[in-house]
């Protein structure tokens, strides 16, 4: 049986998720003017995480700094990032792949495989599907997909980064002549632009390119491993397996890159608590426990430094992870340096109950444990900073909406 996969890549996600969540409430779509997801316009810090297309025509760039970016743009409208709201809006629009699709797996948090093999007596027409579940997602989330239809994972990402936003686009092996051999060869899946430069001086510049040469030609310029799969990938070749139980996280954290150095304890304290809040709700969304807390900082030698303490139980309670970052920071810090970057990671994560006795008082952690799980309904029903905790509102530089630090997410798999 031949193979069918759909590959669904939201278009521009940070940026549409929280346009979205604006005209719901009535107000201005993002997407229709120049703006972008990034950080505090007065402050004109951070970095552009997503751009609407009219900041695409100003030469506004996801990665640049949003000080460059307001030079280019300067009515840009900038809006904070709510990774909570991502994560919303993630689980939405892949609950409804996941009801045209036996097997469907997480690629990244805006984008997912679809496994249609086999279900052609329910969908004759791949392409007519394809726009059904794309009109699905927008009409009923109010945000657009792009879907690339192909025999293998590789063609149908490559053919859903076709012409944007709210397309459908195939990719099969007797369209690789038309529709990818034509491109750069720094648009193929893999290829970075230092991968792209060493092709390159080797007279290799399309994907046809590649796909033409000699495989130890290709090897020579950028190594065994990654040679014979991008040369695989510039012809089409691909046979890996839709997962539809993918690899589960196994560390989650958060990490403040700070606009002003922080010299005082207690300024430390109520930054780590912002951390460790949005962290653990992170994990609790994903019904999991870490038996490793670790604290990580950084100095003006931009050195980092981290300490780690493992549990005896798995937790998923703000409080009890506060704590043991403290301790983590006191046994890092030594009181003097200025401190440039503060980060609160957890892994070893289980998402089974662990029936050790607790260090801490049962009942009070059940409280916790309550506490914290009504601050996350309120949070995803109604926004990041419609509550929080007091010592984290405190600091002046809490992680939500008006913080004054560049938020760096790093959602680890190892």
């Amino acid at each position: 049986m031949d193979r069918l996969i759909f590959h669904v890549d939201v278009n521009s996600a940070f940026l549409s998720w929280e346009a979205a969540r604006r005209v719901a409430r009535g107000e201005d779509d993002l997407r229709l003017i120049p703006s972008a997801i990034g950080g505090d316009r007065d402050k004109r810090t951070g970095v552009i995480l997503a751009k609407s297309i009219p900041a695409k025509a100003f030469g506004v760039k996801t990665g640049e700094p949003v000080a460059q970016a307001l030079r280019k743009c300067p009515q840009l409208v900038l809006a904070p990032p709510d990774f909570m709201l991502y994560e919303k809006n993630s689980r939405a629009f892949m609950d409804i792949c996941r009801s045209y699709a036996p097997a469907v797996e997480k690629f990244s948090i805006d984008e997912c495989f679809l496994d249609m093999t086999g279900t052609g007596h329910m969908y004759p027409d791949p392409v007519a599907a394809a726009h059904r579940l794309k009109d699905e997602i927008r009409d009923s989330l109010g945000f657009t997909v792009n879907v690339g239809i192909g025999p293998n994972k590789i063609l149908a990402k490559m053919a859903s980064d076709f012409e944007k936003p709210d397309r459908v686009h195939t990719l099969f092996r007797e369209e690789l002549a038309e529709k990818l051999w034509p491109l750069p060869v720094g648009d193929l899946f893999l290829v970075g632009r230092a991968t792209a430069e060493k092709l390159e001086r080797g007279y290799i510049r399309t994907v046809g390119d590649l796909a033409r040469a000699e495989p130890a030609a290709v090897q020579a310029l950028v190594g065994k491993k990654l040679g014979a799969l991008i040369h695989a990938y510039a012809n089409g070749a691909d046979d890996s397996p839709v997962l539809s139980e993918p690899e589960q996280l196994k560390g989650y954290g958060n990490s403040i890159t700070l606009e002003q150095d922080v010299t005082a304890a207690e300024q430390a304290h109520r930054i780590i608590l912002a951390l460790a809040d949005s962290v653990a709700a992170r994990m609790r969304a994903d019904g999991a426990k870490a038996y490793c807390v670790a604290v990580t900082i950084r100095g003006g030698d931009f050195h980092d430094r981290s300490h780690q303490r493992k549990l005896a139980q798995a937790t998923d309670v703000t409080g009890e992870i506060y704590q043991v970052c403290k301790q983590l920071f006191a046994e890092l810090w030594d009181g003097r340096t200025p401190l440039r970057l503060l980060g609160v990671t957890l892994s070893d994560v289980t998402r089974e109950e662990d029936g050790q006795m607790c260090l801490f008082d049962d009942g009070k952690r059940e409280r916790s444990r309550k506490l914290d799980r009504a601050m996350d309904a309120i949070r995803e029903k109604y926004g990041t900073d419609t509550i929080m905790r007091a010592a984290a509102i405190q600091s002046g530089k809490n992680v939500g909406r008006k913080h004054k630090a560049q938020i760096q997410l790093e959602k680890r798999r190892d």
